[in-house]
């Protein structure tokens, strides 16, 4: 009764994460992210039981069929969702908490050679975004978000928001775990750059301010239509 249990509550939680889903059927038949977790299920019982070759070989299967890799020694909670999946790569020591929400490609690796706890650990109602990498014996906070792409190789804070590489923190406080828009987390470096565009402007005024007054004549900028273009293009992409 237990297991029937546990096997519905992990079919529902696609439902709950995932709008695409329709069915039941759909969910237990086409969703490797849920083949890759009851995969690892058992894998992870042969790994805690000591029957390793056994636990390796289920978990090589898992990644022939599912193109996620699952070390059968990593510890994952529960509700946890694999969305679509490919390239998911999480170790040895890896510690997953409840209700945590990967995409793709997303890695929770190792840094170092020894046999010793060198994979993160995950709290609870973490989202960890398309391609987003973790490195190392760190934390990731409960309730924290890691943005796509980002390269986290320091602790995070419970409800911080991580994006870039490496990953720095631009938000803190809880937000909710839920929210997908990926688009729209905080970039520090086009800040940064929008930042030195504006302060470069400025500057460009009070120069032809001060040649005006002095009665320099004010040599025509030939870069104004190409550095209007290039910095609204800029602007549009990084979504400022």
């Amino acid at each position: 009764m237990k297991l029937f249990h546990r096997l519905r509550e992990d079919v529902e939680t696609v439902f709950a994460r995932d709008p695409a889903a329709r069915s039941w059927l759909e969910v237990v038949c086409c969703y490797p992210g849920l083949h890759a977790l009851w995969l690892h299920r058992i894998a992870h019982f042969f790994w805690h039981h000591k029957l390793r070759f056994f636990a390796r070989l289920v978990s090589h299967i898992n990644r022939l069929v599912t193109n996620i890799e699952i070390h059968p020694g990593a510890k994952i909670g529960r509700r946890f969702f694999i969305d679509h999946g490919a390239g998911v790569v999480i170790g040895e020591t890896a510690e997953i908490g409840d209700d945590v929400l990967m995409y793709q490609g997303a890695v929770l690796g190792g840094t170092s050679l020894k046999k010793e706890k060198r994979h993160p650990t995950v709290g609870n109602n973490v989202v960890v975004g398309a391609g987003a990498i973790a490195l190392g014996a760190i934390t990731i906070g409960d309730g924290a978000r890691i943005g796509a792409g980002a390269v986290v190789v320091r602790s995070v804070p419970p409800g911080a928001t991580v994006v870039g590489v490496p990953g720095r923190v631009v938000a803190d406080g809880y937000s909710p775990p839920l929210s997908l828009e990926h688009n729209k987390l905080p970039d520090p470096i086009a800040e940064a750059i929008k930042l030195l565009i504006k302060a470069r402007e400025k500057h460009e005024e009070r120069l032809k301010r001060l040649e005006k007054a002095m009665g320099i004549a004010v040599a025509s900028n030939d870069l104004n239509e190409e550095k209007t273009t290039v910095f609204f293009e800029f602007t549009q992409g990084a979504g400022i």
